[in-house]
This record gives C-alpha cells, sequence and structure tokens, in this order.
C-alpha cells in the first residue's frame, strides 16, 4: 500500500514547487511520521536555494535525505518536527525531530527519529538541528571560565553559539553584527551586543559565523595574543580575502573550522552523532531560544517565501513552516 504526501522542491533557478511523494507502508524497523513543523536554515537553505554550491562539495553537502542532485531540482532540508502515526509501541504518537526535508509526511528508519524531550515545544524543537552546529562547535572551540569572547555573525547560529555561551561563568560575550536590531535578539538570549567597530578586543576565543570576508577580518582583529578564531560560515563557491599581514603572525594567531558534519575530535571518543543530537534537544528546554524565531508561514506558502528569504526581502533568524 502506497500513500501520497506533499514535499517541496527546489527547482532552476532560484524557484520552487510542492510535488507529490509517494509515501510506502513502513518495515518493521521504520515509522510513519506526519510533520507538524520545519525550520529553514536561512544560510544553507538559501545557498542550496540559489544553485551557490561548489560541484567539489556537491556530495558532502548532500542532505540526509535529499532526493535529487545539485545544482537543481532538488529536495532538500533537515529540520523536521513531526508525530509518529505508525511504528514501535514506544514511539507511538511521540513527537519525534528527523534531519528531513520539508514534507507533509514520511517514512524513515526508526534510527533516524530522535524523541523531543517532554518539556519542550514541537514549535522550539526546529531548532535542534542548528543547535547541534553550536554545540559542536562549542566542543571544538573549548570555552574557559572567564574568556572574553565574541561571536561575529548575529544569524540563526551565531545566535545559537550565544546563547548556550551566556551559561559559562564569568565570561564576557559580545554578540557582533552589522544590524542594530539584533541588540534585542542578544538581549533576549543574555548576551551583550556591538555593531563591529563598536566591538571589545582582546578576546581569547571569536566564532566567526556571518559568512562574510569582512566579518572573518573583524574576528582576527578582535583577538588578543595567541587567540583563535573558530570558524563556522560556510561560503559555498564564494572566495574569501584574509589579511594575515598586520597582527596575525605577531600575534600568533589561530583561524580553525569547525563543520557539523564530523562530531568533534574532542568528544569523537566519547559522543555519537545520536549523543549530540540529543544533548541539543534537551537544550531547548530553556524558553530563551525562543528569540531565533522570527517568522513562520505556513507549508503552501513555501514557494512564495523561499525566494523572499533567498533574496533578502523576508529577514529571518529562523523561519519556521506549519503543516497542516
Amino acid at each position: 500500500m502506497t500513500r501520497t504526501a506533499k514535499a517541496f522542491w527546489f527547482n532552476p533557478p532560484g524557484t520552487g514547487e510542492i510535488r507529490t511523494a509517494a509515501v510506502a507502508e513502513p518495515g518493521p524497523d521504520e515509522v510513519v511520521v506526519r510533520a507538524l513543523y520545519s525550520g529553514i536554515s536561512r544560510g544553507t537553505e538559501t545557498l542550496v536555494f540559489r544553485g551557490e554550491v561548489p560541484e567539489s562539495q556537491y556530495k558532502l553537502m548532500r542532505a540526509p535525505f535529499q532526493e535529487g542532485n545539485f545544482p537543481w531540482p532538488v529536495k532538500y532540508g533537515y529540520l523536521n518536527v513531526g508525530l509518529v502515526e505508525q511504528g514501535p509501541p514506544d514511539l507511538l504518537g511521540r513527537t519525534v525531530f528527523c534531519l528531513y526535508p520539508h514534507q507533509t509526511r514520511y517514512v524513515v528508519k526508526v534510527s533516524a527519529v530522535t524523541p523531543v524531550p517532554d518539556d519542550v515545544p514541537p514549535e522550539r524543537a526546529v531548532l535542534a538541528g542548528t543547535l547541534e552546529t553550536a554545540v559542536n562547535a562549542l566542543w571544538d572551540a573549548a570555552p574557559l571560565v572567564g574568556d572574553r569572547i565574541a561571536v561575529v555573525g548575529a544569524g540563526m547560529v551565531g545566535c545559537g553559539v550565544a546563547a548556550v555561551l551566556a551559561g559559562l561563568p564569568g565570561v564576557r560575550l559580545q554578540l557582533v553584527d552589522t544590524d542594530p536590531s539584533r541588540a534585542s535578539v542578544a538581549d533576549a538570549l543574555g548576551a551583550g551586543f556591538a555593531l563591529p567597530g563598536d566591538a571589545d578586543g582582546d578576546c581569547d576565543l571569536v566564532l566567526h559565523t556571518s559568512a562574510t570576508e569582512a566579518g572573518l577580518a573583524r574576528s582576527l582583529e578582535l583577538l588578543g595574543h595567541e587567540g583563535e578564531v573558530v570558524e563556522l560560515s560556510w561560503y559555498g563557491d564564494r572566495r574569501v580575502t584574509l589579511p594575515l599581514g598586520e597582527f596575525f603572525h605577531s600575534r600568533r594567531l589561530t583561524v580553525r573550522s569547525s563543520q557539523v558534519g564530523s562530531v568533534s575530535p574532542a568528544r569523537r571518543a566519547r559522543r555519537t552523532f545520536a549523543d549530540r543530537l540529543a544533548l541539543s534537544l534537551r537544550l531547548l528546554a530553556d524558553p530563551r531560544f525562543d528569540a531565533l524565531l522570527t517568522g513562520e508561514s505556513a507549508f503552501a506558502e513555501l514557494p512564495r517565501v523561499m525566494p523572499r528569504l533567498a533574496s533578502g526581502e523576508l529577514p529571518a533568524l529562523c523561519h519556521r513552516i506549519v503543516y497542516p
């Protein structure tokens, strides 16, 4: 028996459509999930939507349940929260998170879903994938009590990083962005805020998430002696020029990458991908994370909403999609 669902596809050039998708009967180790909410990861998804994935990264950039091939058309996305309609008794009726694209109903292996804790609202659980990126970055960065830290780039990932860091005792924490309206978000998360030209320097650690050349250069400028920039941005097919003159060598500065596709080496021997995602969901019990949810649309509106997000006409941190 095969049922049907509706799925959103990214089409060339920078357009999208809702297509019919087949949903087969689940096997003994599978579940049927009815979507409640999905989130648009504005940085990565809009980059994919614009067709800016470099050919060398086609394999690495595939989402876990992607259909189609880059550059287009593709069914893409990875922030989906739904209700288990069929499956093992311990999951039946449970709200779960899955790294699935924007689709109304789907069948996946039991191992592909993570139960949402009872104290985490499903509406907030769409942030789990973003917070997983933040958790991995902080395992990489290993901030210390009392550190002077800047997060440059107050987008979805940067705000998630700042929210987690705000709980570290004694830190001097600033969220740095060119958009002054992000000050209210920083305040809600428990972080300070500064425009790039006003940010405090002499930092022990800077986490860069703005995906801009200027943001990365400013991140280096904010470091103190032997400080480190942890680079979370992904630039797609754009080349970035980095100023390695001036204080780069005399201050013995470091730039290192962090990417969620692998568990941080600092925890790889003791934590799995599932452990990391479960931790991220537990952290979302904190209502401060609601500040990252800045817009909402119905699933049927996705073909009109995604182009507006990709062009910047519709500003957002995480734009949430609501399913019928």
